[in-house]
């Protein structure tokens, strides 16, 4: 398509287990996004919103109640919800700390074919962060199809603002691979594989970014040990 980075990159092939797994121990590592518990946690949620994307959003909305639970004994989280869509569409939410609104609102949108528009993603994070600080962006996608060197100078200047971004990719299309790596490097945030098979792992990792969110890597941490069971089954498939 006009304007993506066609490079040839060998595509990711991970166990989704393995993958989350690697991701939690990856993100402890994060430092503390919040110096104190009084602040609430501002979270950021971007969801691409193409036409391909509905059964994955529709799961989203299903299970977006983790970020409040794994939040809430931190004293909470602020989530704002941003998509993009059809033809140069990009719309936002107000904050909320209400997971059943947040559902809601999710429930009303319905995804429309489209190009990817990351970039304006990471430009209106960094100007909502200027205002008033985000402490991290979660970003859910399938594909990438704009200039990488464009939206990776705008990641940089997310980085610099010290927004982390937890850059969830759904199935392992190369492209997409490349830049979000990429993306969450110059961010020091994350990039993580799952697939439709695996809502769960969604579920998890929404949690872990919003306890990092709410109360940092101390909180992060707690929050994988509360979950040891599903932890400890994931440490079959480590490396």
């Amino acid at each position: 398509m006009p304007g993506a980075d066609r490079k040839p990159s060998m595509p990711v092939r991970r166990d989704s287990a393995a993958a989350v797994e690697a991701f939690l121990d990856k993100a402890r590592s994060v430092p503390a996004a919040v110096d104190t518990m009084a602040e609430r946690g501002r979270l950021l949620f971007c969801m691409d919103a193409t036409a391909s994307r509905q059964p994955a959003w529709d799961r989203a909305a299903r299970i977006q109640g983790e970020m409040f639970v794994a939040a809430e004994a931190l004293g909470g989280l602020n989530v704002r919800l941003a998509f993009y869509r059809g033809f140069d569409e990009f719309k936002a939410s107000k904050w909320t700390a209400d997971g059943v609104e947040l559902a809601r609102l999710m429930a009303r949108v319905e995804c429309l074919a489209g190009n990817t528009q990351i970039g304006r993603v990471f430009a209106f994070a960094a100007e909502e962060t200027r205002r008033h600080k985000l402490h991290a962006l979660v970003f859910v996608g399938d594909c990438f199809e704009e200039n990488i060197d464009q939206v990776g100078a705008l990641a940089g200047q997310l980085g610099l603002l010290g927004v982390p971004a937890f850059m969830f990719q759904e199935g392992s299309n190369p492209v997409a691979s490349r830049a979000f790596a990429q993306f969450a490097r110059l961010t020091n945030g994350r990039h993580c594989h799952f697939d439709a098979s695996s809502p769960d792992a969604l579920r998890r990792l929404l949690g872990a970014v919003a306890a990092y969110a709410a109360g940092g890597e101390r909180a992060m941490t707690d929050y994988v040990r509360l979950h040891r069971v599903e932890a400890l089954r994931l440490t079959s498939t480590r490396r």
